[in-house]
């Protein structure tokens, strides 16, 4: 009898538990809570999607409840697209009876890809609703994303369904030349400020072109897609100062994704890439971010390349890697970079004028600076580092040594710093960093003084006028004007910026 009593309790309990089903509920009374009342989808290029933004829906109640239904104000033919706590409804558009427990809540992630006509033509505002149940209980989240037009530059598909390719140091990568008249863009080698222009894979400069970005152009990279200028072709930048913080005059080059979340996420896309043999090369008042490498300069031992008012944050490996190249550098600042922010490699011929090169990246390797006159595996495995002159600099960062000096006794290796402040952790003994007592390399050189930048985490590189690097330049090396245009006093403060009295964020 004791096993029949068991069996009975065992088989009561089972079927009270399973009269409790899903479909216990009271259909909803327009009493559901929100996460926000309304989603702003960041920026998004036309016919680009959008990141995944979620909604929170809360059921603050103490009985289950029905949704009767959650749609599109606009329906099917919405341009956006949802999931419901994972399921994806009619087309990821209309969701009928959705059961939402007492004191619970469901996820909904809203996605959007719509086209330049679908936006009000006066905002360029594309929006709907998400609306909850109808009539009296009808409960609504609005939803607005703004779109963009852009110029599109991608690798045009092959017959054999192949994308076109180009390459790079013997090496096939999806990529494209850019043509004097396109079909459809006209002259793709002049890049205006009147749209954003957005690449896929690498957009190439033939030889003997000259490509022209003008200032006000804003130029977004697509994941794995860069620039690479060929032999004897040019890059011209010519951005002017701006006046404003959106940097209305400056050139920018960063990678497509624009919600704010990616603002200073490295290796968005690879790089500028100037080939061997391309020639007269001149870029002023870029900002470019969050490549792989920023810069990267093969062999440019025939012309000077000229970087005048740039600023270069968070790339994966170099913000510039210079390679045997001339390089005459002014106003330049390089930030957050894994292995260097600024590399010279197997010799070549450098001047830095105030400069700001720091290094704020989190690993115990990275430097400020690296200067070597060898390449490993090259034929010569050395070239002569000719000149490296930095004149009124800051080469500092979060490492206790951002300055390396890689000599190779088989190639020449002159270098000189002048009325610049550097970290290092050096040994005291080592004849490559005296920088009290070796005039011949070094004079009026700061060490280990913190100068007290703005804010570093936001690549904000101004100091104030009690910085210890305000009014230690030498007048022999002065650029009149600083990074934002700003008239240098006598005596000029190091690095790029003067300085002036700020509230420390």
């Amino acid at each position: 009898m004791r096993h029949y009593f068991v069996l009975f309790t065992i088989g009561l309990l089972l079927a009270v538990s399973s009269c409790r089903t899903d479909f216990d509920t009271v259909a909803s009374s327009g009493n559901l809570k929100f996460s926000k009342d309304t989603v702003y989808l960041d920026t998004v290029f036309k016919n680009i999607g959008s990141s995944t933004y979620k909604l929170m829906v809360y059921n603050i109640g103490k009985k289950d409840i029905t949704i009767p239904s959650i749609q599109f104000k606009k329906g099917l033919t919405s341009k956006y697209r949802m999931t419901v706590d994972g399921m994806n409804g009619n087309s990821g558009k209309i969701f009928n009876d959705v059961t939402l427990l007492a004191k619970d809540s469901l996820y909904i992630f809203i996605e959007t890809t719509a086209d330049i006509v679908d936006a009000d033509p006066t905002t360029f505002l594309y929006t709907d609703e998400i609306s909850f149940d109808s009539g009296a209980n009808l409960q609504e989240v609005t939803l607005v994303t703004l779109i963009q037009d852009a110029v599109f530059l991608y690798p045009k598909q092959n017959p054999d369904g192949t994308k076109e390719t180009i390459t790079i140091d013997g090496k096939n990568f999806e990529g494209f030349h850019l043509e004097e008249n396109d079909a459809v863009n006209g002259n793709e080698l002049l890049f205006t400020n009147q749209k954003p222009y957005v690449i896929y894979g690498y957009a190439a400069v033939p030889e003997g072109k000259t490509v022209t970005f003008e200032a006000g152009a804003r130029v977004f990279f697509h994941d794995n897609s860069g620039l690479v200028v060929e032999k004897n072709a040019s890059l011209h930048i010519n951005g002017t100062t701006s006046t404003t913080d959106k940097l209305e005059n400056e050139v920018i080059f960063e990678g497509d994704r624009l919600e704010d979340t990616y603002s200073f996420i490295p290796g968005q896309w690879n790089s500028v890439i100037l080939a061997e043999g391309s020639t007269n090369h001149k870029i002023t008042n870029l900002t470019l971010k969050n490549a792989v490498i920023g810069l990267d300069i093969k062999n440019q031992d025939a012309s000077t390349v000229e970087i005048k008012n740039t600023q270069i944050y968070n790339c994966v490996q170099y913000g510039i890697r210079a390679q045997n190249s001339i390089i005459k550098g002014e106003n330049i600042v390089i930030n957050y970079t894994g292995l260097a922010s600024l590399s010279c490699v197997y010799g070549g011929n450098y001047n830095f004028t105030h400069c700001t090169f720091n290094n704020n990246w989190s690993s115990s390797s990275h430097l400020a600076v690296n200067l070597s006159n060898s390449l490993a595996g090259a034929t010569p495995e050395t070239k002569d580092l000719s000149q490296a002159t930095f004149n009124n600099c800051i080469i500092f960062g979060t490492n206790t040594n951002e300055l390396n000096l890689s000599k190779n006794a088989n190639a020449g290796f002159v270098y000189q710093f002048n009325n610049c402040l550097i970290k290092s952790g050096a040994s005291s003994t080592d004849p490559n960093y005296q920088f009290k007592t070796d005039p011949v390399h070094y004079n009026a050189i700061i060490v280990n003084e913190n100068p007290s930048f703005s804010n570093v985490n936001e690549n904000k590189f101004n100091i104030e006028p009690t910085s210890v690097a305000a009014a230690k330049g030498n007048d022999a090396y002065l650029i009149p004007l600083d990074i934002l245009g700003k008239t240098r006093t006598l005596p000029p403060d190091l690095g790029a910026y003067q300085s002036e009295v700020f509230k420390k964020k």
